[in-house]
């Protein structure tokens, strides 16, 4: 599940710089998204999206993902409906990505990521705060 997120999500941001990112900018402009929110959705789209099929900061990565997500809800998405209209497409789609990184964010490491091996030697200390 994560590393499929992981590559949603990069190959969403890689689509936002190969777009350009002037278009990206005056899409995000004309829904009243500040024009400089366009380049921290697509680097956090991108460089997110390959830390999470990495397993690298998972937890953090999908927690930034929530609040992303939320954010293009409310303010892109809500006024389409859960299913979208005849102009836009809903946010059921976003809702549950939105979840799944959700569970992300607060489920227990892989075995096959990073954030397992970096932690090994951690989780070994006895204590919290050695």
């Amino acid at each position: 599940m994560r590393v499929v997120m992981g590559i949603i999500f990069m190959f969403h941001g890689i689509a936002k710089f190969q777009m350009g990112m002037t278009n990206v900018e005056a899409w995000f402009s004309s829904i009243g998204i500040p024009r400089f929110m366009a380049y921290i959705v697509a680097l956090l789209e991108l460089v997110g999206g390959i830390m999470l099929i990495a397993g690298l900061f998972t937890r953090y990565v999908s927690a930034l993902f929530v609040v992303m997500l939320m954010g293009a809800i409310l303010t892109a998405k809500l006024s389409a409906g859960l299913l979208g209209n005849a102009q836009m497409a809903g946010y059921e789609l976003d809702l549950g990505f939105m979840m799944v990184s959700l569970y992300l964010a607060v489920a227990d490491r892989s075995p096959f990521s990073l954030d397992r091996i970096i932690m090994a030697g951690k989780a070994s200390q006895k204590g919290w705060f050695k």
